[in-house]
């Protein structure tokens, strides 16, 4: 491999050590500086991989990359190589990243990838739903307003949906999703993937949504919304935005959910809602 320079943004293992790639590898013991999410999961990973890192390491987080990332755009200023790793999968895929990312290209510094393992591709494989064209959402809002608020707008996304959520929000999301999507809508719960628990339940939404506790690292994948071409009578779009109305959406964001699911004038299916 050529010598390193500038920014490498490095593909972690999801969980299995067994996944990382003879690049990455090379490029921890190369690199001058490793900036991680993590630094103790970092020196756990090198163990794994029986790997030195003779480079120094800093930690690099939501709490301190506004701050950190000046100090490393000045460092590869000087001529210094950096690799950047999150605690599993691509930087910047709902990891830190992006503003590293940025930083370096405004300074003209060169950025390089050693790709890796991705729970987003990962979860899409393995769930059994369309593959060929997708939307990755991230993360939810917390909020559980703005939350079904961003599922009403999803509604009639035609693409399979791809969501990363926490242990703690995931009841509440299915919950959401049901009421947003309908409870018919084929889904796959993936938990813990390529680790010594990994699972994927394949079922309806409504059917994930009675789950009991569901536990560790978590990633949805929903099917898209089937296109209706056939329009539907008044009263059945009125039902429509009250429904997401009641889910918590404005009366305005549920008309454009239901205009956009029937491909109707967004003003059409306003005025008509707000007629009775």
């Amino acid at each position: 491999m050529a010598e390193v320079t500038g920014l490498v943004l490095c593909g972690a293992p999801l969980g299995n050590p067994a996944d990382a790639s003879a690049r990455l590898r090379q490029v921890l013991t190369e690199v001058d500086l490793v900036a991680a999410e993590d630094t103790r999961r970092l020196l756990r990973l090198a163990r794994d991989l029986d790997v030195v890192i003779p480079g120094k390491i800093v930690s690099y987080f939501e709490g301190n990359e506004e701050r950190r990332t000046p100090e490393l755009v000045d460092a590869m200023r000087d001529g210094q190589s950096v690799a950047l790793v999150t605690d599993g999968g691509m930087p910047s895929v709902s990891d830190p990243g992006y503003r590293l990312v940025a930083a370096a290209l405004t300074a003209g510094l060169p950025v390089t990838c050693a790709p890796g393992p991705s729970a987003v591709t990962t979860a899409l494989a393995l769930s059994g739903l369309p593959c060929d064209r997708f939307c990755f959402e991230g993360f939810l809002p917390r909020k559980g307003g703005e939350r079904r608020a961003r599922l009403a707008a999803l509604a009639a996304e035609e693409r399979t949906l791809v969501f990363f959520e926490s242990t703690h929000r995931v009841k509440d999301t299915l919950a959401d999703l049901v009421a947003a999507f309908g409870g018919d809508r084929a889904a796959a719960l993936c938990r813990e993937l390529t680790k010594t628990y990994e699972e994927v339940r394949r079922a309806p939404l409504a059917e994930l949504a009675e789950l009991a506790e569901v536990r560790g690292e978590i990633t949805l994948v929903v099917a898209g919304a089937v296109p209706n071409t056939e329009r539907p009578t008044d009263e059945q779009l009125i039902a429509e935005v009250a429904a997401h109305v009641a889910a918590g959406s404005s009366r305005r964001d549920a008309a454009a959910a239901v205009a956009a699911a029937h491909h109707l004038p967004k003003r059409d299916v306003y005025d008509l809602s707000t007629r009775r």
